[in-house]
């Protein structure tokens, strides 16, 4: 079935959002137990704790009358759940959810006020309640908003108004290595009108948003090889080459003064914003100095030339995201290591292919080794940028559900993140996203003491209760 602008997004039951209000402190009871699970997918440490996230998943959406089970896969599994309209055989919309219940890792643990696994609602001056774990915003709180929102739906109503598929990963925090084998193996049976996913933010407290484009991602980690073994740096320091040094000097080449990466072809297919989408991010009146005053930033270090929303959403950028090399223990070792390495990421644009853009990295480091220094490079790959029609159906639609819940109409932005199962969605289902979310910048994700506004939650469960409405057509008045 083709979504249809129905009209009907300023509507949902009354007995839905009642439904949702009643049975507010037993859905924050569901979230604390959910973030109770450390499912730390990127450490092998904790892969007993995904496979419970994932059990705990697949139970939730049983007990509101979901089909679910828990799909095996080479890495974490996945959480396929399914309700369907069985005994009515007119067509109805359907959408697919998507979420993940992996997590960061919490470290440093001396940062948290709080064991990071153990819940608390606490007072923040800012927003009021917050909610106080790992997860919390990204994106086991997320997750749950749409989860609450089919409770209610099927506790008022015993029914939803769309047929929904639900697909929860275990390794989005970790690169998604089965994603890509699952949607091979198990696509034809996720297709649905439209995804909808969750990974995203509000504009601010009190504005919703729909995120329009993501920028994409490469990266690769790469190993420079030196001396034969760890050296005594008295005996071997000044003749021998040291790999840190190298390396150093690689990365601070890949910015020249302006802030542009130097790589080889880099921005081989960057456009620059329409005028149009230049006025209209100028009229967010976005406050770039607060926005890096929240980390104790002060001065934008991308393109000298560009805004920081520009920066943003509509340039490319390379980060190094970890060095190793030598002794890092307490104390001194005075060594000359054998090799050194570091991670790179790359967030990109439409116009970049993440395969060239690391073909670049490369060329960069090959062109400028040193004699006795010789380069590897593991762990590569990455997910095009991706954009979608904001006059489509479904997504005005979507913006009116969420302007009658908040009281104003939704801020369309870009995100200089990526969510690489989004193009996943369009290359492999032939499906468009709606990326709706209502996490905020100063949630704190991947950071100690990572929150979520109670706000945020029992608003993000309202929200998604009515998009819900407004793409099944329903059309009972709130």
């Amino acid at each position: 079935m083709t979504l249809q602008d129905n009209g009907a997004a300023n509507y949902a039951p009354d007995g839905i959002l009642d439904a949702l209000a009643k049975g507010r402190p037993e859905a924050l009871t569901r979230l604390s137990a959910f973030l109770a699970i450390p499912s730390i997918s990127t450490d092998p440490a904790y892969h007993g704790a995904c496979l419970e996230a994932a059990e705990w998943c697949a139970e939730t959406l049983r007990e509101i009358g979901f089909e679910a089970r828990v799909e095996p896969t080479h890495g974490k599994p996945m959480v396929v759940a399914r309700w369907r309209l069985g005994a009515d055989d007119t067509p109805r919309a359907h959408v697919l959810f998507y979420g993940h219940y992996d997590v960061q890792p919490p470290d440093p643990l001396e940062a948290w006020n709080a064991s990071p696994f153990e819940a608390q609602i606490v007072d923040d001056a800012t927003h009021g309640k917050v909610i106080v774990a790992r997860g919390a915003s990204d994106d086991k709180g997320q997750v749950m908003t749409f989860i609450e929102a089919c409770r209610a739906w099927i506790v008022a109503e015993g029914t939803l108004p769309v047929d929904v598929t639900v697909l929860l990963e275990g390794e989005e925090e970790s690169g998604s290595p089965s994603l890509e084998p699952f949607l091979v193996a198990h696509g034809d049976s996720l297709k649905a009108d439209i995804a909808l996913v969750c990974d995203t933010g509000q504009w601010d407290a009190e504005t919703p948003a729909v995120t329009a484009f993501l920028r994409g991602l490469a990266f690769s980690e790469v190993t420079l090889n030196g001396p034969s073994r760890d050296l005594h740096s008295g005996i071997y320091g000044g003749p021998a080459q040291n790999p840190i040094r190298v390396l150093g000097d690689l990365i601070a080449g890949l910015h020249d003064d302006n802030g542009r990466v130097t790589l080889p072809g880099f921005y081989d297919g960057v456009t620059d914003p329409s005028p149009a989408q230049s006025e209209s991010w100028r009229a967010l009146n976005f406050d770039g100095d607060a926005f890096l005053g929240e980390v104790g930033l002060s001065v934008p270090a991308g393109e000298t030339d560009c805004s920081v929303v520009e920066q943003l959403w509509s340039r490319p950028t390379i980060e190094v995201n970890g060095i190793t090399g030598g002794y890092t223990g307490p104390g001194t070792k005075t060594v000359i290591p054998a090799e050194a390495s570091a991670k790179f990421s790359f967030r990109l644009v439409p116009g970049q292919e993440p395969a060239k853009v690391i073909d670049g990295l490369h060329q960069y480091i090959e062109q400028r080794l040193p004699a006795d220094v010789s380069a590897t490079y593991r762990g590569e790959g990455g997910s095009p940028a991706v954009g979608f029609d904001t006059d489509a159906p479904a997504f005005r639609a979507t913006a009116q559900a969420l302007e009658a819940e908040w009281g104003k109409a939704p801020v369309i932005v870009g995100c200089g993140a990526s969510i690489p199962i989004v193009e996943a969605f369009r290359t492999r289902l032939g499906m468009d996203a709606l990326l709706v979310g209502f996490a905020l910048e100063d949630d704190k994700i991947h950071s100690p003491n990572e929150k979520y506004n109670l706000s945020s939650f029992e608003k993000g469960a309202r929200s998604w209760a009515r998009i819900l409405a407004a793409l099944g057509g329903t059309n009972d008045a709130a």
